[in-house]
């Protein structure tokens, strides 16, 4: 043994001896208990951080105990292609190094750049889990957009159109106009805010107001009157069709079923009597209704018959339906655009600081502008009952979610879930395999103009066979849906896809269901909900027996780690170890950050880092991770504890240089130890550690790693 512990040397060495033994593939013909992790897929977008080294080191602690333990263990891989994510971190970085505007783009112009950014990341990616010892199965890797998975994608959206669970409906969405798509629910993250906050918006150079309620006059058509609104955003009234008072509110009983007229573009909007929208003692007690820009809007618009008008652009500019002054406007222009009009024509009555909810883009940090379109949904009631049955169905559930604490909010989502909106309007990401029919009688030929043309099917030619049937004898033409499907819907169909679904394979006779899912609680319902949904709805069966949520990871100062902030830490970084330039470097070369942002991560890294990251190894970082895991639902990551374990790695190291030279080199173990023929002192030992054998099982066998990793530290 060499003198000194040099990790990377160790380290390197057995892990090539490891995969080219193929030790780690799993065999689907074994008579062996079968023991089943699939790696979450790590987004192609970027290079593995500290997270992704938390969930590797966690799993390869259960594959590689149950490896031991004599179970047939598969550790499937696989990458993610990130749909919005990947296509939202490309066109920044088109934008920021070419001249060209974000109008000019489309959402097919990056789809080569999206690919070699998947080829240079998913190798990067692979390597790293490498370095990291992670004893996956890498005869099974896959990614989300590669042939066989993408095979599965059209499969599970034709099936589940089929059975009535996917349908195409006009309704309300989520909005993203950056990226110009429709976003999910759970894609949406709320800002509150008490009073007049100026924010920084994507695409405008100075900042937005919100927290502010503006009050304005509607004039009655009688033309001596009128009756006052308010809002927080006043650029909707452009769309405003009505407007709402109580039925019980005497104030207004003498315009009920009257008309106003809007200032800008003479519209009539009705008066109309709604108790469930109007709250008689907030404001003025009567309300503005913009049925296509707000999800309380459009409920009334709906209940009133009322028309829908969309004032805005898929870019969030003002469109020809709004007023021709406004033409042409980004939304939040427009906004002071309108409040100075109305002022003008003595109809600004005024504002005042309010209480309020942001809805923010996860991706793109855009604030989400409620917009009428015509999506692809999963109807999720059915699937998300069976789900919840799932976990509490009697004394035996069939899955098992660890820490319990997490059980509650799994019921509080699938008792209030909605359907799935899952179409995007991006160029990276799965097809949806459906056709719209023009046929040649039909008055209107855009896409989509008439809702019952649609046809769903696995090809273009079982397309043309439906519409054939559908509209026999008439003459038709075949237009690809341009969207793509939400990566989610492809990522909730993996523990499935990676066996091989839907093909009868002998990895999936032989794999699934899987035994335990590990993953970060930030992503169980963006994930791990739509997996058991789709694979008992798909499959037949749970995904996985057990769901084990580690802690999420944060930097020494409690802020989440991500490129945005700049303080997300490459596990090489510390495998490796790095110099303070080297971080400053790699932080210039990502091109992520603006200069402002660029030199606060460089004072961050200065602080924190001052002489860099010294060498750690794989194993003192994989160690370190286990035993931060007892941290509640957060992990405040200090670099400097995983220097100790290294510190601890090369004691153990000398203490073994130490026994072998006591051994001599003719020395072979004996076949069998008789602990009663030895002495007091080796008895001892052997009992000691035989309680820590115990008590390390034990914690293993209950998802408590780090009293696993601390059972084993004290021994030593």
């Amino acid at each position: 043994m060499a003198k000194t512990y040099m990790p990377s040397a160790v380290e390197k060495s057995w892990y090539e001896w490891w995969e080219k033994s193929n030790f780690f593939e799993a065999d689907p013909d074994s008579s062996k208990p079968p023991f089943v992790i699939v790696l979450p897929p790590p987004n192609v977008t970027g290079p593995l951080h500290i997270g992704h080294a938390l969930t590797a080191a966690i799993q390869d602690t259960i594959i590689r105990w149950r490896r031991m333990s004599g179970y047939n263990t598969l550790w499937a891989p696989g990458i993610d292609h990130a749909g919005i994510a990947a296509q939202a971190y490309v066109e920044n970085q088109f934008l920021r190094y070419t001249k060209i505007t974000r109008d000019e783009l489309s959402r097919h112009m990056f789809i080569g750049d999206l690919w070699d950014m998947k080829k240079f990341y998913g190798d990067t990616i692979f390597r790293q889990l490498r370095r990291l010892g992670a004893s996956l199965d890498w005869s099974r890797e896959c990614f989300t957009m590669d042939r066989k998975r993408s095979l599965a994608v059209t499969e599970a959206f034709v099936r589940l159109h089929k059975d009535g669970v996917i349908y195409r409906d006009l309704r309300l969405v989520n909005w993203d106009c950056v990226l110009q798509t429709a976003i999910s629910d759970i894609e949406v993250e709320y800002i509150e805010i008490k009073e007049k906050t100026p924010l920084r918006v994507p695409g405008y150079e100075k900042p937005v107001e919100f927290g502010v309620l503006t009050s304005f006059a509607y004039p009655l058509e009688e033309g001596f009157s009128e009756i006052i609104v308010e809002t927080n955003r006043v650029e909707t009234m452009l769309g405003d069709t009505a407007i709402a008072v109580h039925p019980d509110d005497s104030r207004y009983n003498h315009v009920h079923g009257k008309f106003a007229i809007h200032p800008f573009n003479g519209r009539k909007l009705p008066i109309v009597c709604d108790a469930v929208l109007v709250d008689m003692n907030f404001g003025t007690g009567a309300v503005k209704i913009a049925p296509a820009h707000d999800p309380n809007d459009y409920e009334a618009g709906k209940r009133h018959n009322l028309e829908f008008i969309n004032i805005f652009t898929d870019g969030g500019k003002i469109n020809s339906n709004g007023a021709p002054e406004f033409t042409g406007m980004p939304r939040f222009e427009a906004r002071v655009a309108v409040t100075e009009a109305l002022k003008k024509k003595g109809l600004l009555k005024g504002a005042k600081n309010n209480v309020m909810r942001l809805c923010i883009c996860s991706r793109t940090h855009d604030v989400v502008e409620p917009l009428i379109k015509p999506q692809w949904y999963v109807n999720c009631k059915n699937m998300a009952e069976q789900a919840l049955d799932a976990l509490t169905d009697g004394p035996s559930p069939k899955i098992e979610i660890i820490p319990t604490q997490y059980v509650t909010e799994w019921k509080r989502w699938f008792e209030n879930i909605h359907d799935w909106c899952i179409s995007r309007q991006i160029g990276w990401g799965h097809c949806v395999p459906a056709w719209y029919t023009v046929l040649e009688d039909d008055e209107l030929k855009e896409l989509g103009a008439y809702e019952d043309h649609w046809v769903v099917a696995r090809t273009k030619e079982e397309a043309e066979e439906e519409a054939s049937r559908i509209f026999p004898g008439k003459k038709f033409d075949l237009d690809k849906d341009p969207d793509v499907l939400d990566s989610w819907f492809s990522s909730g169909l993996f523990p499935l896809s990676v066996l091989g679904w839907p093909n009868d394979t002998k990895d999936l006779r032989a794999f699934y269901s899987t035994y335990v899912l590990q993953t970060g609680h930030d992503i169980l319902f963006f994930w791990v909900a739509r997996m058991v949904m789709l694979g008992m709805k798909l499959g037949g069966d749970v995904p996985f027996r057990k769901v084990y949520l580690h802690p999420t990871i944060r930097d020494a100062h409690g802020r989440e780690m991500s490129k945005l902030l700049g303080n997300a830490i490459d596990p090489l970084e510390v495998i490796n170890g790095i110099e303070l330039k080297g971080l400053h470097k790699k932080l210039d070369d990502e091109g992520s950050l603006d200069q402002n942002e660029l030199e606060i991560a460089k004072e961050d890294h200065a602080k924190d880092f001052p002489d860099g990251i010294p060498e750690c190894g794989a194993d003192a970082l994989r160690f370190a991770l286990v035993l931060y895991t007892a941290q509640s639902d957060k992990i405040k990551l200090d670099i400097q504890k995983v220097v100790e374990y290294r510190q601890w790695c090369n004691r153990l190291w000398d203490a073994m240089r130490f026994a072998m030279t006591k051994f001599g080199e003719d020395y072979i173990p004996a076949d069998e130890i008789i602990p009663a023929n030895l002495p007091f002192s080796c008895q001892w030992i052997l009992s000691v550690l035989n309680k820590a054998i115990s008590k390390t099982v034990l914690s293993l066998d209950s998802y408590e790693f780090s009293d696993a990793a601390t059972t084993v530290y004290s021994w030593w």
